[in-house]
């Protein structure tokens, strides 16, 4: 196939069955020359003669996804200091982070923006996923911060178009290698105040083409008053710059997703802390942080919101956020390049270009 259909398209309302004076309720579509198709009928597991095995398309499934694997690329942008590394290490509990697994790491903040990615094979019950961490050094720490998306934009395109060549060559891999940023998760400092003029504009071009999932970094600096206080501020900011963030209202596909991403929004950004740490707390090991006032537990929801973040980004919603990447992001893109593609130039011919150009 030449790329997956809308999810606009897939999502067409279903027209209900006429009713037929018969009484039998299913009815086999049946195409005549010159005529419209019977409409398709509906059978129940109390109307089968016996016991045919559809579910057991879903074991299959299973079994292949544990064979393959599958593939997870998480982007994390934001200024030094905001505790990016440690908050991914904390995410998926082990030393993931560029930093983490850099021999002799040195920290040097970049004159510009430079995008560095590290991958790992990670295995859980059975079940492989690579992982792909991709950092962002250098935003927004100059004094001049104009026009320091760039770099990001032009990375998340250039996979997008690395994608779209596989997927029209004649000969295709049986499965395409899949770099494309499938989540980026965006570090506000702890201000209290508002969101910053970078931030407005980062959110604003990247929400377009990504799935955005914004949160508070060292939310332990923060009052509980003040937490909520600032998360309300940033909510309205959100709204009235018209910035898209994950999950999106119009990409529930139904009520039930509604009323689970209602949940999500009304939380958005979350208010996290990361640590690598284990203490000690009524006989029981957690990842903590020990301050003189006590020990802040990250994934008690209590302390901090780290639990609903991790539960957002893998437990609950990471099929979901491949899915709007494909369906959404990446469907845009390519209806776009072939849109061009079909006005001249060969549609591959800008990433040969930009492979000259970026150095990433």
């Amino acid at each position: 196939h030449f790329g997956a259909r809308s999810r606009s398209e897939e999502k067409q309302p279903v027209a209900e069955p006429e009713q037929q004076p018969c009484s039998i309720e299913s009815h086999p579509q049946v195409h005549v020359t010159g005529g419209e198709p019977h409409p398709q009928g509906h059978i129940t597991g109390s109307e089968l003669f016996g016991y045919v095995g559809i579910e057991a398309v879903l074991d299959q499934m299973r079994r292949k996804a544990m064979k393959t694997g599958f593939e997870f690329n998480i982007m994390v942008v934001g200024q030094s200091g905001l505790g990016k590394s440690t908050l991914v290490n904390t995410l998926f509990k082990s030393k993931v982070s560029r930093k983490s697994c850099t021999p002799n790491y040195e920290e040097k903040i970049p004159k510009t923006v430079q995008l560095q990615s590290v991958s790992h094979v990670i295995e859980e019950k059975g079940v492989k996923m690579k992982l792909t961490v991709i950092d962002t050094p250098g935003f927004g720490d100059q004094i001049n911060n104009n026009n320091c998306w760039e770099p990001i934009v032009k990375y998340i395109n250039e996979q997008y178009e690395k994608y779209l060549v596989e997927e029209l060559n004649v000969s295709r891999k049986r499965r395409i290698p899949d770099t494309r940023v499938h989540c980026c998760v965006y570090f506000l400092p702890p201000t209290g105040h508002w969101l910053r003029p970078i931030d407005v504009e980062f959110m604003k071009r990247l929400g377009k083409i990504v799935s955005i999932v914004p949160v508070i970094a060292k939310a332990d600096t923060l009052t509980m008053e003040e937490r909520l206080e600032f998360k309300e501020t940033i909510r309205h900011n959100l709204q009235a710059n018209g910035i898209q963030v994950y999950p999106q209202r119009e990409y529930d596909e139904d009520a039930e997703d509604r009323i689970r991403n209602d949940k999500i929004r009304e939380n958005i950004p979350f208010a996290v802390v990361g640590t690598d740490k284990e203490h000690q707390v009524n006989g029981n090991k957690v990842l903590g942080r020990k301050t003189k006032w006590g020990i802040i537990e990250v994934e008690n929801v209590a302390h901090c919101e780290f639990a609903n973040l991790r539960d957002l980004l893998i437990r609950s919603h990471l099929q979901d956020l491949k899915d709007v990447t494909h369906d959404i992001h990446y469907e845009t893109y390519r209806v776009r390049r072939l849109n061009e593609g079909n006005g001249g130039g060969p549609v591959n011919g800008s990433l040969e270009k930009s492979d000259g150009e970026s150095q990433l």
